[in-house]
């Protein structure tokens, strides 16, 4: 099974949409889970589950983008928007890990309140609080390079395709 060629389409162009679709889902479900533990706890096992769909779409989007960069007249906006796919990997890594230690620690929480029938003490005390507030700020921050990278991405590869592949004005129009 080839993804380079999908209905007479380059794979890339479609592939490309589950990345679009992805990255901003992952990122947004795991800045909820951060600062809302009972949305995470409610997420379960699907929020890590997602984020490792979203890194597995990382490499396939770029290998097809890859072989579509061999196909097509290389310029010097090609050439960026490939230079700009291939930094997206670590972001989506990063959203993986995050995600599996928000799923984690939300577990183990869950399972310790269960145990105790009351929140824990370390759960009330100013250090849990700091490293909730750490773990905020490093999520959101993760996520807001995520979806900031993929729009740059994106907006590359729009302009690599379309920068003269238009009219400004309509085909066919005669008035």
């Amino acid at each position: 099974m080839s993804f380079t060629v999908v209905n007479g389409l380059p794979a890339h162009v479609l592939i490309v949409h589950f990345v679009v679709v992805l990255v901003p889902l992952s990122a947004l479900a795991v800045v909820v889970g951060v600062i809302w533990p009972s949305a995470a706890r409610r997420m379960g096992v699907v929020l890590p589950l997602s984020a490792l769909v979203t890194l597995a779409s990382v490499p396939v989007a770029t290998q097809a983008g890859e072989w579509l960069e061999e196909h097509v007249d290389s310029n010097a906006l090609v050439r960026r928007h490939a230079e700009l796919g291939d930094e997206l990997l670590p972001w989506t890594g990063a959203l993986l890990l995050l995600a599996m230690a928000i799923w984690w620690t939300n577990r183990k929480s869950a399972a310790a309140e269960a145990a105790s029938g009351e929140r824990t003490r370390a759960a009330a005390s100013g250090s849990a609080l700091a490293v909730r507030a750490a773990a905020a700020v490093l999520c959101v921050g993760v996520a807001a390079g995520a979806v900031v990278d993929v729009y740059r991405i994106g907006d590359s590869g729009a302009k690599a395709a379309w920068h003269d592949g238009f009219s400004k004005a309509a085909q066919g129009d005669n008035g």
